[in-house]
């Protein structure tokens, strides 16, 4: 078999595979193709991948015949001309948004199979990009805040005076908002947390952090499906928004991390609220690209409102290329080498696999999955 590992285009800084799971796939049988400098935003030179077993070449010779094509950001249908009649596409292929490129996918005869709807189930868990990339965006929203915010994080005692620490207020504890408020405290923040999974509050307190969480009123589960964020009661929304108005006042950075799968990510602060803040705080709003969770949030833009300064990123672990393509590249590898058949010497997909099921979106022409089914 042939795999294909494609150089991303646009502001995309990683990459499908690294030298390690190159010298991994290999090993189990399969060719290995990667296009010429694919990896170089990431700091790996094309000899790095030559030196692991690959070929490198031109993206067409890489994609000629490929059984398997490896991206991060999904190509566009055309650009596969090439590959294998039934080849499998594998990467971040945002369904929901490019449900015009799945068809596309489905009429080229393309498998495509969307990494981010990775099952959250605990045989997947090395499979997870989500998670993942997560992490790793709740690290780069505190360094990036730190660095907008003009103050020290930590309390400092000096001849001069005290520096008071800086005030930090994660809204949404999943993996961004653990790895936000853990890079805080080391940064020496004074950090707070709230969550609507009552779940959270013991993680939050491991980490030496302060959680606020509205109490006694029906709706603060918000436990959805797969372990993410669901949607509460009116209840609920209420007695949060006013229990956030008293808090977000005092914070100096607030980073907002609350994202529901499928859906345009909830409103969790209004332009009172900023309004609240004092002049020269900072909020970091990492569901920027799904609507953003702070009302003026605009994606791809820093925004200032009422003296507060509003990040709205666009994939931040792109920052990080070599360690976010890095993991990203594993997750990938787990995900593929879970599905080899040394017997056969291929990959073989089970539709009945619980995994499969999760990622597969088209297959024979068709589109298969049924949370795009639903929404056609």
């Amino acid at each position: 078999m042939k795999i294909a590992v494609l150089k991303e285009q646009g502001d995309e800084t990683r990459v499908a595979a690294i030298p390690e799971t190159v010298k991994k796939l290999t090993a189990l049988g399969p060719e290995i193709a990667i296009e010429k400098g694919a990896g170089e935003a990431a700091n790996i030179a094309d000899a790095a991948y030559e030196d692991a077993g690959a070929t490198v070449a031109h993206r067409a010779d890489v994609i000629k015949d490929a059984d398997i094509v490896l991206s991060v950001q999904g190509p566009e249908a055309g650009e596969l001309a090439g590959a294998k009649k039934g080849a499998i596409l594998v990467g971040a292929l945002d369904p929901v948004r490019r449900g015009d490129a799945v068809k596309a996918y489905a009429d080229a005869g393309i498998e495509a199979m969307a990494m981010e709807w990775m099952p959250r189930i605990t045989r997947a868990q090395s499979m997870d990009i989500l998670s993942s990339q997560s992490n790793l965006a709740g690290y780069k929203a505190v360094i990036d805040a730190a660095s907008e915010y003009g103050r020290v994080f930590p309390m400092m005692m000096t001849a001069a005076g005290t520096v008071s620490p800086a005030r930090v207020f994660v809204m949404g504890v999943g993996v961004a908002g653990l790895q936000a408020i853990a890079t805080a405290k080391r940064l020496g923040a004074q950090v707070s947390a709230t969550d609507v999974r009552s779940a959270t509050k013991e993680q939050i307190r491991s980490l030496g952090a302060k959680p606020i969480f509205v109490e006694q009123v029906e709706g603060i589960e918000g436990e959805g499906e797969g372990g993410y964020a669901g949607e509460t009661s009116e209840e609920y929304k209420k007695a949060q928004a006013e229990l956030v108005n008293e808090h977000i006042g005092k914070q100096d950075i607030v980073i907002t991390t609350a994202l529901i799968p499928g859906r345009p990510a909830p409103r969790l602060i209004s332009d009172a609220q900023i309004r609240s803040m004092r002049e020269g705080s900072v909020i970091y709003d990492l569901a920027a690209e799904a609507g953003g969770n702070v009302e003026g949030t605009e994606a791809g833009a820093t925004v200032i409102r009422h003296g507060v300064r509003i990040i709205g990123p666009i994939q931040p672990a792109r920052a990080l290329a070599a360690d976010s393509g890095a993991l990203f590249s594993r997750n990938i590898f787990n995900f593929l080498a879970a599905f080899w058949d040394s017997e056969s010497n291929r990959f073989v997909f089970p539709d009945d696999d619980e995994i499969v099921a999760g990622v597969r979106l088209t297959k024979d022409g068709k589109v298969v999955h049924d949370r795009l089914l639903e929404n056609a």
